[in-house]
């Protein structure tokens, strides 16, 4: 979103006026936000969502802006499986503190799965486990030891598993 005057002005000449960036900034977020709707859910997601939800408390935790994120939720029809769906200006870290105190929840029983070193971190910082997606053929950026799988397949039986 900060390129956005950049690359105007670098390629295209165009210094924007505040208005106008405002406008290529509120267009590209649907563009993105759309995009994030159509896709698909992992494999496995659903499945995981459709036999836990209710069983134990399922959030999401995102650096997506919050009411962005929670339109994309609704849009995908997925408010039913969610305790929670929480987004910036928040920092992932405090979200997590502030649900773990508000649910009840233990530190070292509480999965966080994510895909991004932002979520690593903001679960090491917390003292949640850590299960990283890398997608199949995706690089995994991940520290060496770190838990990782390609998708959510089997994430029911990991989870009892590791309780």
């Amino acid at each position: 979103v900060l390129k956005i005057r950049k690359y105007h002005k670098d390629f295209l000449g165009v210094d924007l006026s505040d208005d106008e960036h405002a406008r290529w900034v509120q267009r590209y977020g649907d563009i993105v936000e759309d995009q994030v709707v159509a896709a698909p859910a992992v494999a496995g997601a659903l499945e995981f969502l459709d036999s836990h939800t209710g069983r134990m408390g399922l959030y999401v935790v995102s650096g997506t802006p919050e009411d962005e994120l929670k339109r994309i939720v609704a849009a995908k029809g997925w408010e039913g499986y969610f305790d929670g769906v929480f987004g910036s200006p928040r920092l992932k870290p405090a979200i997590i503190d502030a649900i773990l105190a508000e649910a009840g929840l233990e530190r070292g029983r509480t999965l966080f799965v994510g895909d991004a070193m932002t979520d690593y971190n903001a679960a090491r910082e917390t003292g949640l486990r850590f299960l990283g997606r890398v997608p199949q053929g995706g690089e995994n950026l991940f520290p060496p030891g770190t838990e990782i799988v390609p998708d959510l397949t089997g994430l029911g039986t990991y989870v009892l598993g590791k309780t």
